[in-house]
């Protein structure tokens, strides 16, 4: 993948100076507000109420927004607007709490706390989570397909099959399913472990930058780029939360601590070590922080974001 890291017109400045002179938590302040503000219009409790008040209780329990601020982003880059981009960051951050509604069940991970909150199952019980997560998902389409303005069809009929192919069998469904046929097993190797982990975390994160490119009308050679740097900034975040998962408190996670352990998960950390797992995460970001400086200052705030990855602590 060298020969797209480097054009002739790349102005001499490294993506650590470019990323480390763009104030992030300004931005993703400002970003998640309007991604919180565009969340919480997006959807009104109405009859049955329970299952509408189920779905906004996890839709609107906080967290990073980091999906829906990947789209953004990548919008913008590309040229878009925010206001293009808006209702399809949306439905990422549907999808995604449907996955966490799911992953948190008696049958899956069987968690109790997500972003320090009591999960949804045990505020609503099992069957209305699982109605929860299911009317998320759907919802997440129809916002799409009915709330993008100025788009060209073509162009949104890309951005709904990338979200259907992240969130199914051949992205976020297939991932978890290898993850749940591997728990116990002591020799799952690192192919496995990276297949389950490109598919159940990676695909989304793609999904997001992606749909914001191709939302933008990117070209072939930009959703290339942005391809190698979804996906290495999706592995990093799964290695960070791996060595979280054993660095960071209960209070810290908004989670429960040691669930891998527990559970006889597989992760990077116990194939590698921690201190290893830290530097392929630094080296995934470097290489997708580098793949982007053909588009100089516009590409500050996923250079940033690509930081973000192995500097958080939650």
């Amino acid at each position: 993948m060298s020969e797209i890291l480097v054009e002739e017109s790349v102005e001499p400045v490294s993506a650590q100076q470019a990323s480390a002179a763009f104030d992030l938590a300004t931005y993703l302040a400002n970003q998640k507000l309007l991604v919180e503000q565009a969340l919480d219009s997006s959807l009104e409790v109405v009859y049955p109420e329970k299952i509408y008040e189920s779905m906004r209780y996890s839709l609107m329990a906080g967290g990073k927004r980091l999906r829906p601020i990947l789209c953004l982003a990548t919008c913008e880059m590309i040229g878009g607007s925010v206001d293009v981009a808006m209702p399809t960051a949306c439905a990422l951050e549907m999808i995604h709490t449907m996955s966490l509604i799911h992953d948190d069940l008696p049958a899956m991970d069987n968690d109790d706390y997500r972003r320090g909150k009591l999960t949804n199952h045990k505020v609503y019980g099992d069957a209305i989570a699982i109605l929860a997560g299911d009317g998320l998902l759907a919802y997440a389409f129809e916002f799409v397909a009915t709330q993008t303005k100025s788009v060209a069809g073509d162009r949104l009929i890309q951005v709904i099959a990338k979200l259907g192919r992240a969130v199914g069998a051949a992205g976020l469904v297939g991932g978890q399913a290898v993850d749940l046929a591997c728990e116990g097993k002591p020799d799952v190797s690192v192919e496995t472990l990276d297949f389950i982990h490109r598919h159940k975390t990676s695909a989304l994160l793609e999904a997001s930058v992606l749909s914001g490119a191709i939302l933008a009308d990117a070209t072939e050679a930009d959703l290339e780029r942005l391809t190698t740097y979804a996906q290495n900034i999706g592995l990093a975040f799964q290695i960070v939360d791996d060595i979280l998962d054993i660095t960071a408190t209960q209070e810290e996670l908004g989670k429960t601590a040691g669930k891998d352990i527990d559970a006889q998960k597989a992760t990077y950390p116990s194939i590698w070590g921690l201190e290893a797992s830290r530097q392929k995460a630094q080296e995934l970001v470097d290489e997708a922080k580098a793949i982007l400086m053909p588009y100089g200052e516009a590409a500050r705030p996923l250079q940033a974001l690509a930081d973000f990855m192995t500097a958080r602590t939650h």
